[in-house]
């Protein structure tokens, strides 16, 4: 079988109507109406045929895919739909899409910002939101620790200068002792935290955050800490901030100059939280290093020069959850609609006041 006919045959079992059906299981109008409002491809990945099996015990299970904007055939599936399990590929639901979708009671969302997704019009009719947002959590700060690792070695630098010559045994630099400063003391952030704790490099942590406390910051094993002291203790800057307009630009020329000579930073959060110019500057003279999962703009442009220099690592947005892991959304959207349909409370619940808060 060719890939493409693949794809075809995929897209295929992809389009049928009620998930129950093949599953020879009768056809129950009491159990709510659900439809997949994803990419086909994405679909295949994130809800593979067990997952698809588990939703279908508890719902009416159709799927349409979204291979473009909303079209007719997508538009005409929301008709009976009382819950949308969304992803990567569907539209924004905007007052006009939902009102092809009269019965719709929740969105669980199998990715994790809904910022894109949600609209005023979802919350004034009260439809219920939940992410998938902590299944994307780990691969982030898994990934975050692995760069701090790096980091704290200033391992760009010196496999830059490796041609140069094999660094002398005391000029190395190591990872215990080294502090490390947390911007933002988010979900992530605070399992990027959980993880330095259990590190046995014994780092000194900080943590700079305005909706956290000096005692909850000594729960999570780090001071509490203004910015500008962050960026001037800190050999590594993790940014781990929402991007909220107080933070755009937050990391500035100012706050990056705070940094000491031989500091990294790391971005793993929105690019527009550190401001590129300025950060190019910096990492051009070669006082900084930098590891960047997001920059600003998304992506940047061909010959940038973070994309050229040898003190910078920069990756395509691949910290969450990539190939195989995406499982991992499916499998909470799945939970989130066996407790929404059991009427128990909902883990990853987004709420209209919360939203502006989340990544």
């Amino acid at each position: 079988m060719t890939p493409q006919q693949d794809r075809s045959d995929r897209s295929e079992r992809l389009d049928q109507p009620d998930q129950s059906e093949r599953l020879g299981r009768p056809h129950r109008p009491d159990r709510p109406a659900a439809v997949v409002a994803m990419g086909p491809e994405v679909a295949e990945l994130v809800l593979p045929a067990a997952l698809r099996d588990r939703l279908a015990v508890h719902v009416r299970l159709a799927l349409a895919p979204v291979r473009s904007a909303p079209d007719a055939a997508f538009l005409a599936a929301l008709a009976d739909a009382e819950v949308l399990v969304t992803g990567w590929g569907c539209p924004r639901l905007t007052a006009d899409v939902l009102s092809y979708a009269p019965r719709l009671r929740a969105v669980m969302h199998a990715a994790g910002t809904v910022k894109s997704l949600v609209s005023d019009a979802l919350w004034e009719r009260g439809i219920v939101v939940s992410s998938a947002a902590d299944a994307n959590a780990g691969p982030v700060a898994a990934h975050t620790l692995a760069l701090i690792t790096l980091a704290v070695r200033r391992t760009l630098s010196t496999a830059a200068g490796y041609t140069a010559g094999w660094p002398a045994f005391g000029s190395r630099v190591g990872a215990d002792g080294s502090t490390v400063g947390i911007v933002g003391a988010s979900r992530i952030g605070r399992r990027v935290l959980a993880g330095l704790r259990q590190s046995d490099a014994g780092y000194r942590v900080l943590l700079s955050d305005p909706y956290v406390t000096a005692a909850e910051a000594r729960e999570l094993g780090a001071e509490l800490v203004e910015l500008d002291e962050l960026c001037g203790r800190s050999a590594v800057v993790s940014v781990h901030a929402p991007l909220l307009p107080e933070t755009v630009g937050l990391l500035d020329a100012r706050m990056l100059a705070l940094m000491p000579d031989g500091g990294a930073l790391i971005n793993t959060a929105r690019g527009p939280i550190v401001d590129t110019r300025a950060l190019t500057d910096e990492c051009a003279s070669g006082r900084l290093e930098a590891y960047l999962d997001v920059t600003d703009p998304e992506p940047l442009p061909p010959g940038h020069p973070l994309l050229a220099l040898p003190n910078v690592l920069v990756t395509p947005h691949i910290a969450g959850a990539q190939g195989s892991e995406v499982r991992r959304l499916g499998e909470y959207a799945v939970a989130e609609v066996e407790r929404w349909a059991a009427a128990e409370p909902l883990l990853g619940e987004v709420t209209r006041e919360v939203l502006p808060y989340l990544a």
